[in-house]
């Protein structure tokens, strides 16, 4: 009887036990649960960012970071961070980023399941100042050269301005004398002008983003001699009716005066009258020729000579000595586009320096041509412009007005050499041209 209450009760138990292990259920393994942490401390090449695991899925977490990319949804086949392992949170530095890019980031959890991933954020890298060389200086001259600039990088924000800056200073800025170009990522190249003669510069290229203005490497050039349009600034001479005598030169081809005419007499000894009228009339057939001495004072004509009508200049008596006009229209193109154009052509032909200019503004006077200030006569009378502006005029009639012809002008503060049209009843200077 006992034999058989003891194999009973080992039957119940096993059964017991039996039942127990087969109620009990085993729980399925997953990838983890993870968020992603907002990025912070953005530089234009790094930013922190990180992860919170708040569960490793059943199966421990071997590998975590945060991975980033061009594109959305990165992975861990993208560029990645690797912060340890386990549950919680973590942070993780994100590095060799490009200024002003904007990135897709997501944290990483991986365990023996799989990878699982956290919200996307984006990131946008801080854009910085653009990168750049400078271009080999060439085609140097007296007052000009050539360079330029090749810009590597933007800095992640588009270029607004691009060229050249030079200074006498070793290290030129914006603030100095530029060139500016179109703007854009790619080389260019600069035209420099306005240089003194014999005068060392330092150039750089710049190029300028909405984050600031970026420098190319600072190189020295150094302008040659301002003679080489004559070599030795060579002067000859010609003596006018009144025995006045005038310094010429040689520009190019031609050979002009280095003064204004300062003659009384037209070339056959005729007087040329002067007068001070308060009004020259303008209308009819009225052709007045006079010529004046600035405001009326004699001591004015052995610097800036005197001022003429256009009646007077262009009269057929000839207000030039023998062998010498008054120069045409074509004569002074001639003139300018040989010094390189209108533009830069005033400060090649101007005296240096503020001993009769009210400014010296790139003024070299490297053709000896010697151009002073002279002012000029206003129609109705008043004297305008000495130290300021000289007036020359031209032979040829404007053709568009019966009244008016055509001059050169240059004015203190511009390099420039204007082309206009002017009463021929104002008084203006005369540089005469050899035949």
């Amino acid at each position: 009887m006992k034999n058989n209450l003891r194999i009973i009760s080992v039957f119940i138990i096993s059964l017991l036990l039996t039942l127990t292990f087969s109620c009990k259920k085993e729980v399925p393994k997953v990838i983890p649960t993870l968020t992603t942490t907002d990025v912070s401390n953005i530089t234009s090449t790094t930013a922190l960012g990180g992860g919170s695991i708040t569960s490793d899925g059943g199966a421990a977490v071997a590998a975590r970071g945060v991975c980033w990319s061009l594109s959305q949804s990165p992975t861990t086949t993208d560029s990645k961070t690797s912060d340890g392992a386990g549950i919680g949170s973590f942070t993780s530095t994100i590095t060799g980023l490009t200024p002003g890019i904007t990135y897709y980031v997501r944290a990483y959890a991986t365990n023996s399941i799989g990878t699982s991933y956290g919200s996307q954020l984006t990131l946008t890298a801080l854009a910085i100042i653009p990168t750049l060389t400078t271009t080999a200086i060439t085609d140097i001259g007296s007052t000009s050269a050539t360079s330029g600039g090749s810009i590597t990088s933007d800095g992640g924000s588009t270029i607004i301005s691009r060229g050249v800056c030079w200074s006498t200073n070793q290290t030129p800025t914006i603030a100095n004398s530029k060139t500016v170009e179109t703007s854009g990522l790619s080389i260019f190249t600069s035209s420099i002008i306005g240089l003194m003669p014999s005068t060392t510069y330092y150039v750089r290229s710049y190029a300028t983003n909405s984050v600031g203005t970026g420098y190319g490497n600072a190189i020295s050039v150094t302008s040659l001699r301002g003679i080489f349009f004559n070599p030795d600034l060579t002067y000859g001479s010609v003596t006018d009716i009144d025995g006045n005598k005038y310094k010429t030169i040689l520009i190019g081809t031609q050979t002009w005066m280095a003064e204004n005419l300062k003659t009384t007499k037209y070339r056959d000894g005729n007087l040329i009258e002067t007068t001070n009228p308060v009004w020259l009339n303008i209308q009819g057939n009225v052709e007045p020729k006079y010529q004046w001495a600035y405001d009326g004072n004699e001591s004015n004509i052995a610097t800036y000579g005197r001022l003429y009508t256009w009646y007077t200049a262009t009269d057929s008596r000839n207000v030039c000595p023998i062998g010498w006009h008054v120069p045409t229209d074509a004569e002074w193109t001639i003139l300018t586009t040989y010094l390189g154009g209108e533009n830069i052509a005033g400060s090649k032909l101007r005296e240096a320096g503020v001993s009769y200019w009210e400014y010296p503004k790139g003024a070299t006077n490297e053709t000896g041509f010697t151009a002073l200030p002279s002012g000029y006569r206003h129609v109705q009378g008043p004297f305008f412009g000495k130290g300021a502006v000289v007036y020359w005029w031209s032979s040829k009639d404007s053709g568009l007005y019966s009244y008016n012809a055509w001059y050169r002008h240059i004015n203190y503060d511009h390099s420039d050499v204007y082309r206009e049209e002017e009463y021929k009843y104002s008084g203006l200077s005369v540089r005469c041209i050899k035949d």
